[in-house]
């Protein structure tokens, strides 16, 4: 964790609980959090439960993410939420290519690239997912992959545009699998994501751009992956949909300086 950046914890809800569901957790969250935390909390439950966990966050810092977002603003689009939707569902921010999207429904890094592009032009701050997986790694294509991904997701944007842009580092094989990669390797991982920044933006945007860690980020490794320099946040999964193990994981910087 570098100082000059304000730390994100992020939960990704995924396609869990109903309304009434995400609503209390939500409001545990708000009632759990310490008052004068000074990093940012984020909470993407699923498009059905936006409003409800809105109502639940009113007068509270936590910021509402959608999951996903579409880039075109209407049409006939079955299934599609568009910026403006979200925006009028309480929304500032969108998770984008996140690797079941990726995998699952066959995103590319060229309709990840047009979903930030509509993003940025509804002032919705995108939170950039890229990562490889299992074979990828074997095969020792990580760092081809991370850049081939980032350049593909920014192509023809400019650094004001994505100024407020945060990526995710999601190693695909630790996600939901209990594997976590060893904070030397994350961190290598961030460093390489950061010095691929810096050729696309130049030194003083990639010394600013969060890069959260996504893989199996649990309550009790927390501590030791936030130590890491260039690590700035997390995107929790599973870890995010259990108040209390969500909250130890929201002030790990209380539980480092206690350390």
């Amino acid at each position: 964790m570098n100082k000059n950046r304000m730390p994100m914890i992020a939960g990704n809800w995924k396609m869990h609980l109903d309304a009434k569901e995400a609503g209390e957790l939500a409001l545990v969250i708000k009632k759990g959090l310490d008052p004068d935390l000074e990093h940012e909390v984020l909470v993407a439950p699923t498009y059905t439960n936006l409003w409800a966990v809105r109502q639940a966050l009113s007068g509270s810092k936590i910021i509402l993410a959608a999951q996903d977002v579409h880039w075109e603003e209407k049409g006939a689009f079955t299934g599609a939420v568009s910026p403006t939707q979200i925006v009028d569902a309480g929304c500032t921010h969108a998770i984008i290519g996140h690797s079941e999207r990726r995998k699952i429904f066959g995103e590319s890094d060229e309709v990840v690239n047009k979903k930030i592009k509509a993003a940025v032009k509804h002032n919705i701050v995108p939170v950039v997912c890229i990562g490889e997986t299992l074979a990828e790694r074997e095969s020792q294509q990580t760092y081809r992959v991370l850049e081939t991904q980032l350049i593909g997701a920014f192509a023809g944007l400019k650094a004001e545009e994505v100024i407020r842009a945060v990526i995710a580092y999601e190693p695909v094989w630790a996600i939901g699998t209990g594997k976590t990669a060893t904070p030397e390797t994350a961190q290598d991982a961030h460093v390489f994501i950061r010095r691929q920044m810096e050729k696309i933006y130049g030194k003083d945007f990639a010394s600013r751009v969060r890069i959260l860690y996504g893989g199996s980020v649990k309550a009790d490794n927390i501590d030791i992956l936030m130590a890491q320099t260039d690590i700035d946040g997390a995107l929790v999964g599973g870890e995010s949909l259990k108040a209390d193990k969500f909250l130890r994981v929201i002030h790990f910087e209380e539980a480092l300086r206690a350390g």
